[in-house]
């Protein structure tokens, strides 16, 4: 149950990786003289850059390490706090921890992503940062998030990990804030398998994320550059040959997306005449990569009956992504004082609780997304499916 990218896959990916086996070079550097040397990794970079318009990108081995790489570029220090949503995947709570930050959760909105009139009751002293997930590839309120970090004078980490291909007024996820990582799970609009990217416009966070990826070596070093590491760095690195599926998912993108938002929008407009339910907001309607249909009933007793008549669950049941569901992040946030138990974010349960999650590309049950259509699904199975929807609500 995979990402719309994996339903994807074709000559275009076996190609690019025997061509990588067959050159010899599986690493991501290799001798600039050999024509048998594909540069992957660095084309990935440069062409991810391009397609978010951004002056800089890193290839990683996951969406977590980009996250982690990101954090520690920007400078963040042990005991500084991060604000994030309560509802996200557990790479944007480990991530923080694994940097010595703690993450301070915060109420979402109809939209399941930050709630931005609930961001500043969690600032303290401490807060250096925010991380805005768009999650579910829907676009945070990045206007309202931005006019509070500059006001408080913090740093904004955009989680897109979920979200490639996605926008928020005319910009790509993951622009607006002074970092964007993104992820190439094989859960994700694009996937490699696994394999992370980060972007940014400063030089600065770009070369020092660069040394934290690679051993704190200076982008795309020739050798081992002793005496010349000026920051400590671990192996985040991606390879040549994850690198090369992930740019022949790249040049897939926007087709993708394309036909998501065509499936999308016909799924949505048959099952609109069922009752006693809500689309999620989206905050950029436009932007959204459409990956998934979040509906919000009226009533949880709805949300459990219909989901559990069409094989689903709601999303307040779905793993980890839902605080109260991560025991060993809880245990941490205690031992760190901030005790969370079930009903710490109330605004938060209540949503989840009354809210379902259709899969559109994202086939996950994870995610509370076991049903559905995918990205191959045709008109009639889409039909299929808003007939079944439909009777489920009646």
């Amino acid at each position: 149950m995979p990402g719309p990218g994996a339903y994807c896959f074709g000559k275009e990916e076996m190609e690019a990786v025997m061509e990588v086996m067959q050159g010899g070079y599986l690493f991501r550097y290799g001798d600039e003289d050999d024509p048998k040397f594909f540069h992957k990794a660095s084309t990935l970079e440069k062409e991810f850059a391009r397609y978010c318009k951004t002056d800089y990108a890193l290839a990683t081995s996951s969406g977590t390490s980009a996250l982690l790489v990101s954090l520690i570029a920007m400078g963040l220090k042990p005991g500084d706090e991060v604000i994030v949503p309560a509802y996200t995947f557990i790479a944007s709570y480990t991530s923080c921890i694994f940097a010595g930050l703690v993450p301070v959760l915060s109420e979402i909105d109809e939209s399941l992503s930050l709630d931005p009139d609930a961001i500043e009751s969690r600032i303290t002293p401490r807060t250096k940062a925010i991380m805005p997930v768009h999650m579910l590839g829907n676009s945070c309120n990045m206007d309202r998030i931005m006019e509070i970090a500059r006001k408080h004078n913090l740093l904004v980490l955009e989680d897109s990990c979920q979200a490639a291909g996605a926008s928020y007024k005319g910009k790509k996820v993951g622009t607006i804030g002074h970092m964007g990582a993104f992820s190439l799970n094989i859960f994700k609009t694009i996937n490699s398998g696994d394999g992370g990217l980060v972007v940014t416009n400063d030089h600065e966070l770009y070369e020092t994320a660069f040394g934290v990826h690679d051993q704190g070596h200076k982008p795309n070093r020739f050798g081992v550059e002793v005496g010349a590491r000026s920051v400590l760095g671990l192996n985040f690195r991606i390879n040549e040959i994850t690198a090369a599926v992930g740019l022949a998912q790249l040049n897939k993108l926007d087709g993708i997306v394309t036909t998501l938002r065509e499936k999308k929008s016909k799924l949505k407009n048959l099952i609109s005449e069922a009752k006693g339910f809500k689309f999620r907001v989206l905050n950029d309607p436009d932007g959204d990569c459409a990956t998934l249909c979040t509906v919000i009933f009226d009533t949880r007793d709805q949300a459990v009956t219909v989901t559990k008549a069409l094989g689903s669950k709601t999303i307040d049941q779905s793993g980890w992504h839902v605080y109260a569901n991560m025991e060993h992040v809880l245990k941490h946030l205690e031992e760190v004082g901030q005790p969370h138990t079930k009903g710490s974010y109330p605004v938060t349960d209540d949503i989840l609780s009354r809210a379902m999650n259709i899969s559109i590309g994202v086939v996950d049950g994870g995610l509370g997304a076991g049903w559905g259509i995918n990205i191959n699904s045709t008109d009639a199975e889409i039909e299929a499916a808003a007939k079944q929807f439909i009777n489920a609500c009646k």
